[in-house]
């Protein structure tokens, strides 16, 4: 599932080549049919992510709510753009650019309460210039469950997704197995500040970049597997101490760290 840097990337795309101008709008797929009908025409305002959440705000207060999911994916195209390829659940043209969307698990017209009603159930997004981290403390800081699932959780922390949690964690020598309420302030503070660095690298250059200068020393193993500190490297040694890189599943999800560098 992308994570957040990529919706913000999204945003940013959508509002530097369709915003404060008219679009066409269709679905090509028909499962968005009614709703494209109803933005068809008019100005895209403003594109802005909340989290792993896209928003499409148009003139007359009509907002597209759109959740990627696993395998929803933009592809973009110059004008004049080619016939839709597969299920386009939403096309949208300008003057200049098309983009179609295939995929997602969420695209559908919102009212501003929906919206409100959306970031409410959130935590803050590293991203954005208003989020609070004091947000997500109050949270960590009173529960037992394990910091490496609570990263995880979108009510906590906003965008953060499987590679940035295994990373931000081994960036700090931190168990993801700790509880919450084992964290000192000053941890969660280092933690959120590295974590809004990383993902505006992420915004910038397009993918996910975690590894320090000094830790960088190729891939003479592993040819294979990501750019990364722990993240899917289970098995091969850790890129600061050497010790075997694990893997278990938390959350039905997959965990990576290293029990030398993340002893507690």
């Amino acid at each position: 599932m992308p994570e957040g840097h990529t919706l913000h990337r999204l945003a940013r795309l959508h509002q530097r080549r369709f915003g404060g101008a008219p679009v066409e709008a269709s679905s090509p797929q028909g499962r968005f049919t009614s709703g494209a009908a109803l933005i068809d025409g008019l100005v895209l305002e403003k594109a802005e992510a909340w989290g792993k959440h896209l928003l499409h705000r148009y003139e007359t207060d009509l907002i597209v709510h759109i959740h990627l999911g696993l395998y929803g994916k933009f592809t973009e195209q110059s004008v004049p753009l080619n016939d839709p390829v597969g299920a386009v659940r939403l096309r949208l043209v300008g003057e200049k650019y098309g983009t179609d969307l295939r995929g997602p698990t969420a695209c559908e017209i919102y009212t501003e309460e929906q919206v409100d009603a959306l970031v409410a159930r959130l935590g803050p997004d590293p991203l954005r210039k208003d989020a609070d981290p004091d947000g997500a403390w109050a949270r960590i800081s009173k529960s037992r469950t394990a910091i490496g699932t609570l990263l995880m959780d979108q009510k906590v922390l906003a965008g953060v997704g499987n590679v940035y949690r295994a990373e931000i964690l081994f960036r700090h020598e931190i168990n993801p197995m700790r509880p919450g309420k084992d964290l000192d302030r000053s941890e969660w503070d280092a933690l959120w500040f590295d974590l809004v660095e990383l993902m505006k690298i992420g915004v910038r250059r397009g993918r996910i970049i975690t590894i320090r200068p000094e830790d960088d020393h190729g891939d003479t193993y592993g040819a294979r597997r990501p750019r990364s500190y722990v993240y899917r490297r289970q098995g091969y040694p850790c890129r600061v101490c050497g010790a075997e890189v694990l893997h278990s599943v938390m959350q039905a999800r997959n965990l990576f760290w290293c029990p030398v560098c993340q002893a507690t």
